[in-house]
């Protein structure tokens, strides 16, 4: 469940808070795909796994300088800066005050404590879904790499841009226009991660099938796009109101805070996906798919 992985990576990083670890040794330790993980760990904790590792090595680096003889130098060393200068910055940004001052009595310093992930169970609040089963599919789409650092960025616009972009530069309409009429959907394809991989990729495309004029495909091939295909899956799906894509953040978090710890249900590592429809119900934003294992199915505690 992935509640009590987070737990255990958190563990682990506190174990290994002097070594030289990231969120992809921290995946590997907890049997996630980088990706996955790093998703997971930032709609649960709040922050990625590199910004907790950095905020509990310059809590630590603060407390040694206070209470011991141990140099800047040697202090930058230990928790992981490449050199003094890198260290003093980061400290200075993090506590307010230099890694110089911090060997000072009465220096103002900031404490970030190990987290201990608890479930609260609250009520009131509805998540509607729904379980579906769909075989493999073919896509058609635009697709870019993405660093897996950019999920659950509030400063990072890198996938709309991406979608401005492709907007800007007429490469959805001509796609969409393969499609019959009233069935122009586009999709938001999100591949799945291999374990080691830095990054995903996302796509945005149309579905290939008896709707789709399939004589024109090679040409949108050779001008760039690409053909996705995804295996047979299980999706929960969920439908996101709203007028803009914080409607579908809020709807990821739910998922991991909420409806899987709920239900069980843990993500796969299967292509998941949003669908914006060309004729949707009024306010939804989109539906979320995404695919999980039905067979972990129980109250996750």
């Amino acid at each position: 469940m992935s509640i009590q992985l987070i737990q255990q990576a958190i563990c682990y990083i506190e174990e290994h808070i002097c070594e030289d670890i990231n969120y992809t040794e921290v995946a590997k330790s907890v049997h996630m795909s980088s990706y996955n993980f790093h998703r997971t760990f930032s709609f649960i904790v709040g922050m990625t796994a590199n910004e907790y590792i950095r905020k509990r090595r310059l809590t630590l680096a603060a407390k040694e300088l206070q209470t011991t003889n141990i140099s800047v130098v040697d202090a930058a060393y230990k928790y992981g800066y490449e050199s003094p200068e890198s260290f003093s910055k980061a400290f200075s940004r993090f506590h307010g005050s230099t890694p110089k001052q911090a060997k000072r009595k009465g220096a103002k310093l900031r404490l970030f404590n190990p987290l201990v992930i608890k479930i609260i169970l609250e009520g009131g609040s509805v998540m509607d879904y729904r379980i579906e089963h769909r075989e493999g599919k073919r896509f058609i789409a635009l697709v870019k790499s993405f660093p897996n650092e950019i999920i659950n960025d509030n400063e990072e616009h890198s996938i709309p841009d991406f979608w401005a972009e492709c907007f800007e530069k007429n490469l959805i309409e001509p796609m969409k226009r393969l499609r019959m009429e009233g069935k122009r959907d586009l999709y938001g394809l999100c591949s799945p991660v291999k374990d080691g991989e830095t990054h995903f990729n996302y796509g945005i495309g149309i579905m290939v099938d008896e709707n789709t004029d399939i004589t024109k495909l090679e040409y949108f091939i050779q001008n760039g796009y690409s053909i996705w295909e995804t295996d047979p899956a299980d999706y929960a799906v969920f439908q996101c109101f709203g007028s803009d894509s914080s409607c579908l953040e809020e709807t990821w978090s739910k998922f991991f805070k909420e409806f899987v710890v709920q239900t069980g249900y843990i993500q796969t590592d299967d292509t998941d996906y949003e669908i914006y429809f060309e004729n949707g119900k009024r306010g939804l934003f989109c539906e979320l798919w995404v695919p999980v294992n039905l067979s972990s199915q129980g109250v996750a505690v």
